[in-house]
């Protein structure tokens, strides 16, 4: 007989030295209703999910799934006997193979013994096109765009026979075409039955698709409240145990009319196409646009890790050749990239490494690094953006995602950087963490540096920005100012056919 509830954590608790992961939490998940989990980086959430899943075992409590009683579950036990199926925040894929074959993955079709291709690129196609893209399944995944690798990930699990699907951050890569989609696709996944965990910063999305929230904070149990009759500041001073602002922080000082950097003409392979705009001192400058619209492949091109086929660049009048990334530091310009994990920190190095990484000219002599000023700089860096971390010699991997954003940041404020260009700088990042970064934006702004923003969060893009350029299929369709940018303006330009 089924009961109401599908699974049920009692009293489970997971400890490391030093650190209480989960303390004696006890949660129920009911059958066919998405359950959003909410809490700031190190609330408990991915322990939650690691325990549900298989991949870590609870020091004690009990796991009951569909009225089984479990002391710990196994990963292939939680995948395939009781349809137990997460989409990480970190891409589980293969990059070197195609779409169809990371879909299918451990679980290929066959016919006659043989693999078949037909029926898994026929297959394929159907999921993709039911999360509302076409695309061709034979595509090999490193060369598709994050936004796409996030689809792929939601396609590889809803392949498998889902009883329980858990999502963390499953819509930070995509933009807002693409989030309503995915959100109608919880929704009827959720009307057929299936119990969706879904983890998100993104307020909106657990008010707008969660029949309940379960708050965790510091590894313990807060509340579960339902959705609809919860507001949103009530629910953000239960995550963080205060009250705390949803205004974007504002300029101290006006933007001054004295470019720092002029961009006339500029071409880079297929995606970037006859760019030119001018960022002032002081100025926050937005990119809008869908996911394609070559923000990102312009923000490459800017740091030199793109050719710039032609064009110019000039820095404060001053005509400049980026040809590589050494040529884009060695001119002040600096780059916290989407991916932080892969692209802005090395995660097996220290906090100390990391920040002093790309100043050792600075600190070293005859190939000798200066330890004792490399520790001083990274200690400086620590306090200043009040990273957390217990020593600058933790290993940068083993901090939340807004410290290692911060980490990535103090590696460009050593270098001196005069133009600093934030990909997604708050994506998985939870709310006070947001506000902290935001903060640091402005400041640097205030101080005079040029800030390019590129964001598909659109509160976050209006809220911060100065003024607004909308990208689309790799060139600037239109601009506005702070004053009369609205997010269906935006939208419209982004979309526009």
């Amino acid at each position: 007989m089924k009961t109401e509830y599908i699974v049920s954590l009692n009293k489970v608790r997971k400890e490391y030295p030093g650190v209480v992961a989960l303390d004696d939490i006890s949660i129920d998940f009911r059958r066919g209703e998405v359950h959003a989990i909410a809490g700031e980086n190190g609330a408990g959430k991915s322990t939650l999910i690691k325990i549900l899943t298989g991949a870590i075992r609870p020091d004690s409590g009990e796991i009951v799934v569909d009225g089984q009683s479990f002391r710990g579950l196994r990963p292939q036990q939680a995948l395939y006997g009781l349809g137990i199926v997460a989409i990480y925040q970190e891409f589980n894929l293969i990059p070197y193979r195609s779409i169809m074959e990371n879909i299918f993955l451990g679980k290929e079709l066959k016919r006659n013994g043989l693999l078949d291709i037909k029926a898994m690129r026929l297959e394929s196609s159907r999921l993709l096109k039911l999360l509302g893209i076409t695309i061709d399944p034979g595509t090999i995944v490193r060369n598709i765009g994050v936004a796409y690798q996030q689809i792929v990930e939601i396609a590889k699990a809803i392949s498998n026979d889902v009883n329980i699907l858990i999502m963390d951050e499953p819509t930070a890569p995509l933009t807002t075409l693409e989030v309503n989609i995915l959100k109608d696709l919880i929704k009827k996944l959720r009307d057929s039955g299936i119990t969706i965990i879904y983890i998100s910063h993104r307020m909106s999305e657990n008010f707008e698709l969660a029949d309940r929230i379960t708050v965790l904070r510091d590894g313990a149990f807060v509340s579960t409240v339902d959705a609809d009759t919860t507001s949103r500041s009530d629910l953000i001073s239960m995550m963080v145990g205060r009250d705390v602002g949803i205004s974007y922080p504002q300029h101290k000082v006006a933007v001054t009319r004295e470019p720092l950097l002029e961009v006339k003409g500029l071409y880079s392979q297929k995606y970037i196409k006859d760019i030119s705009f001018t960022l002032h001192q002081g100025e926050i400058l937005g990119f809008g646009g869908l996911v394609g619209a070559g923000r990102t492949e312009l923000a490459m091109a800017l740091f030199g890790a793109a050719p710039i086929e032609q064009g110019e660049v000039f820095l404060s009048g001053r005509n400049i050749n980026i040809r590589s990334t050494a040529d884009a530091i060695k001119n002040g310009i600096a780059l916290v990239p989407e991916d932080r994990k892969r692209h802005g920190i090395l995660g097996h190095l220290s906090v100390r490494d990391n920040v002093s990484f790309s100043s050792m000219s600075n600190i070293s002599r005859f190939s000798l690094v200066n330890r004792k000023k490399q520790i001083g700089i990274a200690e400086g860096f620590r306090k200043a953006l009040s990273i957390k971390t217990p020593s600058v010699e933790k290993e940068s991997r083993q901090l939340s995602g807004g410290n290692q954003q911060k980490v990535v940041l103090a590696k460009w404020l050593a270098t001196n950087s005069n133009i600093l260009i934030f990909d997604e700088p708050t994506r998985g990042i939870d709310i006070g963490a947001k506000q902290e970064i935001h903060q640091l934006i402005v400041e640097l702004a205030d101080n005079g540096k040029g800030i390019i923003l590129i964001s598909s969060e659109m509160p976050e893009l209006l809220g911060m920005s100065d003024r607004i350029l909308v990208m689309r299929d790799g060139s600037i369709v239109g601009y506005f100012s702070r004053e009369e940018v609205t997010p269906e303006a935006v939208l419209e330009l982004a979309a526009h056919e």
